[in-house]
């Protein structure tokens, strides 16, 4: 169909990849232990949008433009470790819940839709500014694509589809585990505190390495 090739192999493939830790896994799961179930499933929904981004640059040969400069990587790779490392600071260096005044708690509540915004532009770049993804869309789709077929946008586009569905289903599990532990830590300001400072510090650490990666 549309020239793809051993379908069965690609969807056992991509399923493992899923269920290996990886940075997507660990930032989930870091939004749902300091933010809860839905600041998961929403972070969930934003890498997969990423993915998007990703299956759509490949199936129209920009991933493949991308992933042979040297420079367009180092770029991506250190905007994507910037903005990690952000995103890790933030954490460290958040208010616990119980200091907050009334005034702030009133802000917080009256924007309460904003941070799920949010969370979901912050789970989207940080997919869509890892390089590893960009290398991983580059190297691993065309082998299940035939060379000689006439379809090979809509193949890979398929292709896309499937991954990106598989990786959301997958994630939103993990977000919905990883989120009801946490429920039972809610109104537990010392908890949380030391919570987010935990999860700040592995933002802080997959930027760091993310900085360091090579090809």
């Amino acid at each position: 169909m549309f020239g793809i090739t051993h379908f069965g192999f690609f969807v056992v493939a991509v399923f493992l990849l899923n269920v290996t830790p990886g940075p997507d896994t660990a930032y989930i799961v870091g939004r749902s232990v300091a933010q809860g179930r839905s600041a998961g499933l929403v972070s969930a929904l934003g890498i997969s949008a990423g993915c998007c981004v990703h299956a759509l640059a490949c199936a129209f040969g920009l991933t493949a433009l991308l992933a042979a400069s040297a420079t367009a990587f180092t770029v991506i790779k250190l905007v994507g470790a910037c903005y990690l490392v952000y995103l890790g600071v933030r954490l460290i260096f958040a208010k616990s819940e119980a200091k907050a005044s009334e005034p702030e708690a009133g802000e917080a509540r009256a924007a309460a839709p904003r941070p799920l915004r949010q969370l979901f532009l912050s789970g989207f770049w940080t997919n869509v500014l890892n390089p590893k993804v960009v290398l991983f869309f580059v190297s691993f789709f065309p082998q299940f694509v035939s060379v000689t077929s006439p379809h090979k946008v809509i193949a890979f586009l398929t292709l896309g589809v499937v991954f990106v569905l598989m990786s959301w289903v997958w994630n939103s599990f993990v977000a919905w585990i990883a989120g009801s532990v946490t429920q039972r830590f809610s109104g537990k300001p010392g908890i949380k505190k030391w919570l987010d400072r935990t999860v700040g510090t592995a933002f802080v650490g997959l930027g760091v390495k993310l900085a360091t990666t090579t090809r």
